[in-house]
């Protein structure tokens, strides 16, 4: 494989001497860029956009070509895992991801097969080996998959919801059952994972988007343990360096020494945690990445510049930080107000890291 030209984005999450502090985005290849929406309008939908690893490739790229950002990610859905578990996933306009089939009984969930990354998820594992290649060394290319309790609650609820009332009713009224589909997405994931690292992925991230939704104790029983248990299992190290692993649980604050005792080597954090309060909390056991709140990027540049030096200054000086929004860019977002973002933090850091 070609050499990195740019690899301070996993040398600061392995807490390794940087010249600047890295930046990427959640959500980097998005609605925000009318060159996406242009590539979304050829593919026909968004599915299609995902299911074409030439697509995929093509939006993976667009935002490094606007942006001197320090790595890609995977253009993908978080929500592969249970599609390809035969559930049927589908978009409603307006109304996000939906699933044909639910989850609600023990035999839904036995009945459910693991998904083989090759036969079933090839399309994700061909859009990585194509990225990775046209990359050719620019930057690194991060993988990602939803945790498992995240992608539980799409499964029983059957799509986005706001309370989580099934999946939480089967946590407490049959937590056998909510832990025999955790098991089965754990493993599903931790395959999945190992897939994309063996065909190009160079760090990946978890992204446990609903499990600040719990309580502290259901947190721990029914997201870190799985989280866990997917850390246990991955490559890492592949191509003869160390694959990094990133965990974001959103709204996840309250949890952070829980979270660093995962054995991963980075925590996301989202803009509600102060970073210097983070990073006295977890000390030297993990790098930390984030944490914009997104709609700063709605201000006046000077305004975004500001904020981007207070964050640097909360963290301070040394390596371990990786810069990035506390969730995923939105779409109104003026496209020049990521770029002085971007720039922002490139500029601003130096100084943090003589």
């Amino acid at each position: 494989m070609t050499a990195l030209k740019n690899d301070r984005f996993l040398r600061a999450l392995l807490k390794q001497p940087v010249d600047v502090t890295p930046v990427w985005m959640m959500r980097q290849a998005g609605r925000y860029l009318p060159e996406y929406r242009a590539s979304r309008a050829k593919a026909g939908d968004f599915m299609s956009l995902c299911m074409n690893p030439q697509f995929a490739c093509e939006v993976t790229l667009q935002p490094l070509d606007r942006y001197p950002l320090d790595a890609a990610i995977l253009f993908s859905d978080i929500l592969t895992i249970p599609d390809a578990m035969g559930l049927g996933l589908y978009f409603e306009t307006g109304e996000g991801p939906r699933f044909k089939k639910t989850i609600s009984t023990p035999a839904d969930i036995e009945a459910l097969p693991i998904p083989d990354p090759q036969k079933d998820l090839g399309y994700v594992m061909d859009a990585v080996s194509t990225i990775r290649r046209e990359l050719n060394g620019r930057v690194p290319l991060i993988g990602f998959s939803g945790s498992p309790w995240t992608l539980a609650t799409y499964m029983v609820e059957g799509g986005s919801s706001k309370d989580f009332r099934k999946t939480k009713a089967m946590a407490y009224d049959n937590p056998q059952a909510l832990h025999l589909l955790l098991d089965k997405l754990a493993q599903s994931v931790t395959s999945y994972l190992n897939g994309q690292i063996l065909a190009g992925a160079q760090a990946v991230q978890i992204f446990d988007t609903w499990g600040g939704n719990l309580s502290a104790a259901a947190y721990q029983e029914f997201s870190l343990a799985y989280m866990r248990k997917i850390v246990s299992g991955l490559i890492r190290e592949h191509e003869g360096r160390k694959v990094p692993v990133i965990l974001f649980t959103k709204n996840g604050g309250l949890w952070l020494e829980s979270i660093a005792e995962a054995d991963a080597d980075a925590l996301g954090l989202d803009w509600t945690c102060e970073i210097g309060d983070a990073r006295r909390r977890v000390g030297d056991k993990v790098a930390l990445q984030g944490n914009m709140d997104p709609t700063v990027l709605y201000a006046k540049p000077e305004a975004i510049r500001q904020e981007v030096a207070r964050i640097l200054a909360s963290y301070g000086k040394g390596t371990g930080h990786v810069f990035n929004l506390g969730h995923g860019i939105t779409p109104e977002v003026d496209p020049k107000h990521a770029g002085v973002f971007i720039n922002a933090v490139h500029e601003l850091s130096a100084q943090y890291h003589q």
